[in-house]
């Protein structure tokens, strides 16, 4: 029997799923190369059914952070390790239609080409579409850059890359600093070293929304696999090297983060670092001892390495991955922490408390403390009214702590909600932006070069014609300092963290002090998640089964909390501050009876469902604040209990 007839026979067993088959079968008659062969054929002879599911039973889909997924399967084949990199990394990317390897690579890289090909015609522009693709440090990462690199300029494109690993947030800057079309990160971001992805900007250097995500999507899947053959060899001839200008110029817009220098240089702060085996070392190291800082990197980390092998996760969120800079920062009485994911567009902290003691804060922290100094800084250096203005916002997602809300409203500034994703804060700056151009055209006849004006001017001209975005930033330790950068950037977030820390410092108190200062203005506000995590064709379902039947079957109580106010922002409509709609998603708020609120939605980047607790109670001084934090954590984590019970029931079916 041949491995087709094996397959045919193993879908109709109900061991492959039917678009499993036809995906299978259609690659198989395309003529792949021996190694991909060989690898279906290992896997049916082993009977994988499951991974075999789960590499073919769908073609990989653009989510919020654009394309992400495995490299590597769970099982690897032996066609696929081949001759193993130094680093362990296989020889090919594993083979399927799920998986991010040279095809569907190439597919997307295509699909982008004609979708931007096509915008450029619409809008009666004739100039070749401009890429600049940026990588991190992961398996396959330089090959897939080189990859898609030398694709786009088959095609007949213009394509720039970096001479090694860089940052997610310099790849936004560089899109508008080089006038390109679009871009592209090679990256999965803090996912496990399995992974790895293809996340697209358009030419305002964010992330693509509608309607260009869709748009690019459309093309993506028209593309067949008999085109993609001509495309699979590296050829860099035509492709640009970008040099130590590129990076001079990030730098220098990073810098700009920093509101208060003077606080940095008076303060010398000692922080340690650690860019946990990333791109974080090649800016955020530069940007703090330019700054002033007394700078220690943990040197196990500091080294690019795909395989993370310090870390059972790169993500700045876990406890686990700053264990090593911690211990540094206690060795060597450091005043801070700050560690950063594999593309450096996300930073963790940990900072000294009252008791000496080095403490992580969580992401919604971090943006709190970063939300409260900046305006204040903003109205002290008359950057914004004292009062506040309506022309002033900070934007911050619908699941990030309502502390910054509270922050944002007492500074007498707009706060804007934005669906969950830095794509949704990035295309609010692009809003502002094409409105101030509109207005001051219309209106004094001015054409203006947005990026060529200096930011001082744009601050005053945003807040007459527009709105001025003073800060943003999302729960999941991700903060844009202004407008040069369209996506969350670590390295000028480092900047503005040390920033704080020093004028914290300055004042003789604590991070902690400062944040307690906030609680006894603002009230306590506490946080929680829960992540569960399906994989695969099977784990897929599961998700679609818990947020189905949040629609259909809506929850009435937890335990002995009801349910007080149930919002589906998939079917009801709702608006942002400035009035705009936000785009349906199936993302759902649940107002309890004892005022605890709570978000669940399934991820867009990994095979997991989220959920976010939001717990607040008022605070009358400073003595009853301990008592205070110690009654609702302990409320919060009975509430995350029941919330998680019932999704895994509903999982379930």
């Amino acid at each position: 029997m041949s491995t087709l007839d094996k397959i045919q026979a193993a879908g109709k067993a109900g061991q492959l799923l039917p678009s499993s088959v036809e995906i299978i079968s259609t690659w198989l008659a395309a003529g792949l190369p021996t190694w991909a062969v060989e690898s279906i054929d290992e896997l049916v002879a082993k009977g994988a059914w499951s991974e075999l599911n789960d590499r073919f039973y769908r073609y990989l889909e653009f989510g919020t952070g654009g394309m992400r997924g495995r490299t590597i399967g769970v099982i690897s084949t032996a066609a696929e390790q081949g001759k193993l990199g130094p680093q362990g990394t296989p020889e090919h990317a594993g083979i399927g239609s799920n998986v991010l390897n040279d095809y569907t690579l190439v597919r997307a890289t295509i699909g982008l080409f004609r979708y931007v090909r096509g915008y450029l015609d619409g809008i009666g522009c004739n100039d070749q579409p401009k890429l600049v693709i940026a990588h991190d440090v992961r398996h396959f990462s330089r090959h897939f850059c080189e990859l898609s690199a030398s694709t786009w300029t088959r095609l007949g494109g213009l394509a720039y890359i970096f001479d090694g690993p860089r940052s997610t947030p310099q790849l936004s800057f560089s899109v508008r600093h080089l006038k390109a079309h679009c871009g592209v990160v090679i990256t999965a971001s803090h996912n496990p070293a399995h992974d790895n992805g293809f996340k697209a900007y358009f030419a305002d250097g964010a992330q693509v929304v509608a309607p260009h995500d869709k748009g690019i999507v459309t093309e993506v899947n028209k593309v067949p696999l008999s085109d993609l053959g001509q495309f699979l060899s590296v050829d860099l001839a035509r492709v640009i090297t970008l040099g130590h200008a590129a990076d001079d110029a990030y730098l220098a817009a990073a810098s700009t983060a920093a509101l208060d220098p003077e606080v940095l240089r008076k303060t010398k702060l000692k922080v340690v670092f650690t860019n946990i085996h990333g791109t974080g070392c090649v800016a955020s190291i530069p940007l703090l001892i330019h700054a002033g800082c007394d700078v220690s990197a943990v040197q196990e980390q500091v080294a690019f390495d795909a395989r993370f092998p310090t870390v059972k996760s790169p993500n700045p969120e876990n406890a686990e991955a700053l264990s090593r800079a911690v211990a540094l920062a206690e060795a060597k009485g450091a005043d801070v922490v700050m560690a950063t994911d594999p593309d450096s567009d996300r930073v963790g902290v940990a900072v000294r408390n009252a008791a000496g003691k080095v403490e992580l804060l969580t992401g919604n922290q971090i943006g709190s403390l970063l939300t409260e100094y900046r305006l204040s800084k903003c109205k002290e250096l008359g950057w914004i009214p004292k009062e506040g203005s309506d022309r002033v916002a900070i934007v911050k997602t619908y699941v990030t702590t309502s502390l910054q809300d509270a922050v944002g409203h007492a500074h007498g500034v707009k706060v804007i909600n934005t669906l969950t994703g830095f794509k949704w804060i990035g295309a609010k700056i692009r809003g502002y932006e094409e409105t101030l151009k509109g207005e001051l055209l219309s209106k004094e006849g001015i054409a203006l070069d947005y990026d060529a004006t200096p930011f001082a001017s744009r601050v005053k001209l945003l807040q007459k014609y527009s709105t001025f975005y003073a800060f943003g930033c999302e729960e999941s330790y991700g903060y844009l300092a202004n407008d040069y950068v369209r996506d969350k950037d670590a390295n000028s977030a480092c900047l503005m963290f040390a920033e704080l820390c020093a004028y914290v410092k300055s004042r003789g108190m604590t991070v902690t002090q400062y944040l307690d200062e906030m609680y006894l203005k603002y009230g306590y506000f506490l946080e929680g998640t829960i992540n569960i995590y399906y994989e695969g064709a099977s784990g897929a379902a599961k998700i679609k089964r818990i947020l189905d039947t949040y629609r259909s079957q809506s929850p009435k109580a937890f335990g002995d909390v009801a349910v007080a106010k149930f919002q589906d922002f998939g079917r009801e409509t709702f608006k942002d501050a400035d009035g705009e709609e936000i785009p349906k998603q199936d993302l759902y708020f649940v107002t309890l009876a004892n005022g605890y609120t709570f978000a669940a939605r399934g991820s867009g980047t990994e095979p997991k469902m989220k959920f976010y607790i939001f717990a607040k109670q008022a605070v009358k001084n400073a003595a009853e604040l301990p008592a205070v934090k110690q009654s609702v954590k302990a409320e919060l984590e009975r509430i995350k209990a029941l919330i998680e019970a019932d999704a895994k029931a509903r999982a379930e079916g």
